[in-house]
This record gives C-alpha cells, structure tokens and sequence, in this order.
C-alpha cells in the first residue's frame, strides 16, 4: 500500500450525484510529501463531488491549522488554514493538465489520488516570510540577533529594516534580555577583525 492510497477517490464506481468524502491531514501527511515548510498540521478537508454527464465537479474545503518555523526566532509559528480549491475531471484518452480548471485522466484510472491537490492547496496558503507578529518573537533569539547584528550587513527593504529595528527596540526594553555583559564566542571576535580591515 502506498503512503497516499487512502486519498484515491473512486470517481469510476461513483454513482451520478454528490457525494462527500472527509480526511484528516496531521503531522505525517507533510512528512511524507516532503515538506520543508510545515512542522506539524492539524486540518479537516471536505471533498464534495458532483458526477453529472461524465463530468466530476471537485470542491475541496480545508480548515485547520498548521505549524511552520518562525523565519526570525526559529520557534513554532501557528498557523490558521481555511481555505478551498475547485476543479472539474473528466475521462479521456490521456491525461492532461493544461488547464487550471479541468483535469483529463486516462479511461483507464479507476480512481483519482487527491493527496496532491489537497498538499497544493495549503501549499498556496503558506506566507512567502513566516514571521510571528512584532513583539511575539523569542526574547532570548531577538536579543542575540542584535548582539550580532553588523551594521549595514543586510540590505534589507525598508520595512523589513524598520521591522527590526521596532523589534529590536523592543528587545532593548525588556528586562530579561541578554546582557551586553554575557560572554561571547571568541571566534566573533576574530570575524570581528575582518569587518575592521574593510
């Protein structure tokens, strides 16, 4: 069996008129796709298909949650989901996916695995930079950024530069953040070197 054989529709023996599938996506669908980007999910995706004159109406409805890395602190970032994706299927001499809005599969597929079309779906909802709102990041990260940060290192755009500077600002006014006193690695300082030559 094969890790997404529970996600094949049987559109072949589907009688005509709708019918409802339900799936649960959790932490080893993500893993077995392969992703880089979701740690952990907890989703509920509806399929309704509608068969009507060898047509199949697909209308897929996924709500949820998923847990990505934080780009900045590298801590959990909850994610919401709610989200959906539709698309017709058809039967025909090959398959065929030029068009966003039909699907043709070979007459000789008894089923259609959906285990993709569902990943792709959330796939579309997960933000280019995952980021945790200002001030929600982990204090201790934020406070080691700064520490390290050299000025000028990151030509960053402009609101990404005052994202930063607002949080490490931030990070300046709480009382349990790294002390500039702390010790530090001593190969920074030998880094510390190069930056001074230039």
């Amino acid at each position: 069996m094969g890790k997404f054989s529970a996600f094949k529709l049987p559109l072949k023996s589907l009688p005509e008129g709708t019918h409802d599938f339900d799936y649960k996506l959790g932490k080893q669908f993500f893993e077995d796709m392969e992703s880089a980007d979701v740690r952990d999910a907890d989703l509920d995706v509806h399929v309704k298909v509608v068969y009507k004159s060898d047509l199949y109406e697909l209308t897929f409805t996924i709500t949820g949650e998923i847990t990505l890395i934080c780009d900045r602190c590298l801590d959990d970032l909850p994610w919401p989901v709610d989200t959906s994706y539709h698309i017709f299927v058809k039967y025909g001499a090959d398959y065929n996916d030029d068009s966003d809005e039909l699907l043709e599969i070979p007459e000789s597929d008894q089923s259609l695995n959906v285990a993709y079309m569902m990943y792709d779906t959330v796939a579309l909802t997960i933000p280019i930079k995952h980021v945790h709102p200002l001030g929600k990041c982990n204090r201790a990260m934020s406070a080691l950024l700064k520490k390290h940060r050299a000025p000028g290192s990151l030509q960053a755009d402009a609101d990404d530069q005052d994202l930063m500077d607002e949080m490490l600002d931030d990070v300046d006014s709480d009382d349990t953040a790294v002390s500039d006193d702390a010790p530090v690695d001593p190969r920074w300082n030998e880094l510390k070197k190069l930056n001074d030559i230039n």
